[in-house]
């Protein structure tokens, strides 16, 4: 297998725009019991974060397999006999034993539904408000995965045929939103079963409802604590403030050097082995209908201005370009009123989203150096990393599977289909480490479904195109996947 890279060719002109196609057809016959299917799936609290939930988390996984076997998939299981949360697997092999193989990747655990009063309807009782449903789950993830149900459904009766033009694989888990803690170890117990020569990986929203994209890479992500200590216990700022040092202070400069007056991050080696976009993706990204002033109110939570590392859009710095953030901060009194202390220690919450080919071990020591270079005279300093990081992940824009996805969007949504990334992070490259072969994402929710927050919806003839997408995915990926690529 060659390793998938970027191009610097300027990609083809999009396919031609397909018209009437019997998808269409299959899908909207099936749209009104689809959604019922999904909002019955939607009332499970499948909250993997929360204990008192994992039994929810396991009834979610049973309702797929269900599911699954009532539309006639001739594998089904249920994997629930290691650490992790129940994930569900599946199987339907094409008619001809030569057609490739095909894993879709997906998670069935949803995000906490607190705060709860910010809900305008319950979170757990799907609601639909014209065009929108609304619930926990209903874009992250459940809603995607269900669309792919619907999808095989409307290909094989757009097609006639008993079996699918390419043999596909499912693997849904249950541990998504909590950074799959278990992922690996279950992709190494399972590695047979899920043998395939392309994964499509469904997680990942379109840039617009007028403006649909194809997304080619996530950005990974490496999370760590700083904590500065300077006493044993906090102590009078009128006796010894002056005297000795304070740790929150000290740890203010520290947060105040993590960025040039540029915005580059100044972690030694930080950009290193930084793999850039190509002329053709920048080019794509600046032809999209970009309203900053809505993504401010909108999408970056009302934000007053745009700011970040010189030289890039803001589509970009979000997309394609390494951050720091500065997630939390606390040291000493933080009640009410006034005390007046020197705090014996400071604790700051980092976190770095990466791009290829950054590595998170690799930045993990790079903030070791980092820290270490901004400790002053009589401060301890400790690193703590939270976990071993999630590393980043692009296909390339070429990639015939990845030509295939454009194509099949185009023909669904009736428009040319450009390029576009998520911030966002998720387990595409531990999927390509662990099973060996090129990944392709493929989603049909929006950016501002409000995914992990209150009031999540998805569009649901964006999601039901989004099926019509999938259904006319497989005939096309039948005759340009091969092993290796």
């Amino acid at each position: 297998m060659t390793e998938d890279r970027t191009s610097d060719a300027a990609p083809a002109d999009p396919p031609p725009l397909g018209g009437h196609h019997p998808e269409r057809d299959a899908v909207a016959a099936r749209a009104d019991g689809f959604v019922a299917e999904l909002r019955d799936w939607l009332r499970i609290p499948s909250i993997s974060a929360d204990p008192a939930h994992h039994g929810d988390v396991g009834r979610s996984a049973d309702w797929l397999a269900e599911a699954l076997r009532r539309d006639g998939w001739p594998t089904v299981e249920v994997w629930a006999d290691g650490p992790a949360l129940p994930a569900v697997y599946a199987c339907w092999p094409a008619a001809d034993p030569a057609a490739p193989t095909v894993l879709v990747y997906g998670h069935h655990d949803v995000q906490p539904a607190d705060p709860l009063d910010a809900w305008h309807h319950p979170p757990f009782e799907p609601t639909v408000l014209g065009d929108e449903l609304h619930g926990r789950g209903a874009s992250d993830d459940k809603g995607q995965v269900a669309m792919h149900l619907l999808g095989v459904r409307a290909h094989l009766a757009a097609t006639g045929a008993g079996a699918p033009a390419v043999t596909i694989k499912l693997l849904v888990e249950g541990e998504e939103e909590t950074g799959s803690p278990n992922l690996k170890s279950l992709l190494a117990d399972h590695t047979d079963e899920l043998d395939c020569e392309l994964i499509v990986f469904t997680d990942t929203p379109l840039f617009h409802r007028d403006a649909p994209t194809v997304c080619t890479g996530q950005r990974g992500v490496i999370a760590a604590e700083v904590v500065f200590s300077g006493g044993e216990i906090d102590v009078h700022s009128g006796r010894v403030g002056g005297g000795v040092p304070n740790p929150a202070t000290a740890l203010a400069r520290l947060v105040a050097a993590l960025h040039d007056e540029h915005g580059r991050v100044r972690l030694p080696g930080f950009y290193a082995d930084v793999r850039p976009p190509t002329d053709a993706e920048r080019a794509s990204y600046a032809a999209l209908p970009f309203d900053e002033a809505a993504w401010l109110a909108d999408t970056a939570g009302g934000a007053r201005a745009t700011v970040g590392e010189a030289g890039w859009t803001t589509l970009e710095r979000v997309w394609v370009r390494p951050t720091a953030e500065v997630n939390g901060l606390h040291a000493g009194y933080t009640g009410p009123g006034v005390k007046t202390i020197v705090p014996a220690d400071a604790t700051a919450k980092l976190s770095f989203r990466l791009v290829p080919d950054q590595r998170p071990e690799l930045i993990g020591a790079a903030l070791r150096e980092f820290v270490a270079e901004h400790t002053p005279h009589g401060i301890l300093a400790e690193v703590r990393l939270r976990g071993d990081g999630v590393p980043p992940y692009a296909v390339d824009v070429e990639h015939p599977a990845n030509r295939a996805v454009q194509e099949a969007l185009a023909d669904a949504f009736d428009q040319p289909i450009r390029f576009s990334r998520t911030g966002g992070s998720g387990p595409a490259a531990l999927l390509h480490a662990a099973l060996g072969v090129p990944i392709v994402y493929f989603g049909a929710t929006l950016p501002d479904d409000r995914i992990h927050a209150p009031n999540e919806r998805v569009v649901l003839p964006v999601l039901l195109r989004g099926a019509e997408a999938a259904a006319g995915l497989w005939r096309r990926l039948a005759s340009r996947t091969e092993r290796g690529q």
